[in-house]
Parts: C-alpha cells; structure tokens; sequence
C-alpha cells in the first residue's frame, strides 16, 4: 500500500464521503500546552470515519461481485457505514449484528438499507452467520478493520487534516480493530513532515498496547469499557502496518475517557462517541511530552446513544 494507492482511493471515494471540518479550542490547547487540531469526522455521512474505508471496499469489487452483495459483521459503526456504501452504490448489504447491539444502531443499518441478521454475542457467532450468508448469496464479505482497501479508506481522513494543516507533529487516534490507526500510519508516513502517528487505546482492552509490546496479535479476555467500537482485536493485514508506522500505543482509564468526552462536547460543542475521546484522553496523558507542538487529533465518530451519556 503506497502513496499512489492513497491518493487513487482518495480520488475514487470523493463523490461519496464529505472532507469534514477540522475543529480547535483555545481552552484545550491551554490545557495541554500545545496546539491541537480535530479533525471530525463525527462529521461524516452515517457519523463515522467507517464510511471511507467501506465506500472504497465495494468500489474495488467486480460487477459480479457486486451484482451478489456483501456482508460484515460489526456492532456499529462499520454495519452503518456498509449500509450506506452499499446504498449509494446500489449494491446489497447484509449486516451480521450481535443481539445486543444498541437498538439505536440496528434501526439505522435498516434505515441505510442493510439486512439485518441478528447473532449470539460473540465473535464464533458473528463469524458462522456471515459464513452462512457468503454461502447462499456468493456475497463478498468485507472485514471491518482487517481489510486493505478499507485501511486505505480510513487513512483517508488523516490525509484530508494533513492537507489542511501540513506542519503536525503527531496525529492521534483511537485503536480498536486497527483499520483507522493503520490508514492514519500510512498517511502520516506519505504525506507529513516527520509526523508520528500515536494510538490511544483503554486499558481495560489493551490488545493493541500489548501486542505492539510481544510482536504478536493479542487478545482480550474481558472488554469492559465504555469505548464500545474498540472492543475489537487487531488483525494479520494492519498489525505490521501498525508495527512498521505507529510511534506509540497510550492506554487511558474509563474515568480519563469520560473527562476527555464530555470536554469535547463542552467546549468543541460537539457529539462524539466514547471511542473517539479516547484520543484527545491520550493526549493528556502524554501531555508533558507535548508543549509547543502541532497536534492532530481524529474524532473517529459520534454515534452515541445520548439517552445514556457517561455525564450528567
């Protein structure tokens, strides 16, 4: 995956994304003591950064391919965001969601389009499902995150804030199944200026910290965070990315991640997701190593459930 590559999936999923605003706040970069840029893709069409990396996924399939749908698995984001792709492309979605997705989040795959297959809570049974589907339709199944047109989509975005702003010396993002810090890795190697790619991640799924640290794919045995679309594992196409590009992994607590959240939405005046206040939490952490430096910072979404905020 080369410059070109990033530049051609840019020029190919522009008609279908939006290039969304890149927001600051005097009071955090205080803070901080730094200079911080957001890129929001809160912003996005279906609220989340997923939207590049599953538009580019289908636009690399054959006619056949398409004329036979695709299918995920996915609790969230990526189930909206190949909804919608698929929508705008004219192509059939089927989406495997555990039973426990938010409802919130099933209503809107149907409302992009896709069919819902509702599956046990557990990766054995998001897995069958979309096995089951690829066997009777001949659909194309898409991973979510550990997938290289859909990396090249999510370093989409890092490429947009480093148009806009050239000069950062770092971009951080959350970490979750990899797909975005991977793409952000790649962009911030072609395209910045010795910019360092810094992955945020909560302790309480540390996969990606602990694999970076053993140089094998981790897991998890308990996912008990508030960050729900990083409960996800790394997989065997964005780990060397991430193990090749990715300056540092900062683990946060869940109270960190609620401070840094309800910052965002207080002082950036905007919605974004637990997951996505995981980077801005990193960036405290490290602040120390910080002062004076141009930071980017990816709001990867804002899909929340806003009956049940973390914050009064």
């Amino acid at each position: 995956m080369d410059k070109q590559s990033l530049i051609d999936c840019h020029n190919r999923i522009k008609p279908f994304i939006h290039n969304t605003p890149v927001l600051t706040s005097r009071l955090i970069d205080k803070t901080v003591g730094a200079q911080l840029y957001f890129k929001c893709e809160n912003f996005q069409r279906m609220g989340a950064f997923k939207m590049r990396g599953a538009a580019n996924a289908i636009m690399q399939l054959t006619d056949e391919q398409k004329q036979n749908g695709v299918v995920t698995h996915s609790s969230g984001n990526f189930a909206q965001a190949l909804s919608l792709s698929a929508k705008s492309l004219g192509v059939k979605a089927y989406i495997v969601m555990p039973s426990t997705a938010p409802e919130v989040k099933k209503d809107a795959v149907k409302g992009y389009g896709g069919i819902l297959v509702e599956c046990e809570p557990n990766l054995a049974a998001r897995e069958f499902a979309s096995q089951e589907i690829v066997k009777k339709y001949g659909a194309t199944f898409i991973h979510p995150s550990n997938d290289d047109h859909v990396i090249l989509g999510q370093g989409t975005a890092c490429k947009e804030l480093l148009e806009e702003q050239p000069n950062l010396d770092y971009i951080f993002t959350p970490v979750g199944g990899g797909g975005l810090i991977a793409g952000t890795a790649l962009s911030t190697h072609y395209f910045g200026s010795s910019c360092k790619t810094v992955g945020g991640e909560p302790f309480e799924v540390d996969d990606a910290y602990r694999s970076l640290k053993s140089g094998k794919i981790e897991t998890n045995t308990s996912t008990n965070t508030i960050a729900d679309g990083l409960k996800t594992q790394l997989g065997d196409r964005n780990f060397p990315i991430i193990q090749k590009h990715v300056e540092e992994i900062v683990r946060v607590t869940e109270a960190d991640i609620v401070v840094a959240m309800r910052l965002i939405w207080e002082r950036l005046k905007i919605v974004c997701e637990p997951s996505s206040a995981v980077a801005l939490a990193a960036v405290f952490k490290k602040k120390n190593d910080l002062n004076g430096k141009k930071i980017g910072v990816i709001i990867s979404g804002g899909n929340v459930d806003i009956s049940n905020l973390p914050f009064k």
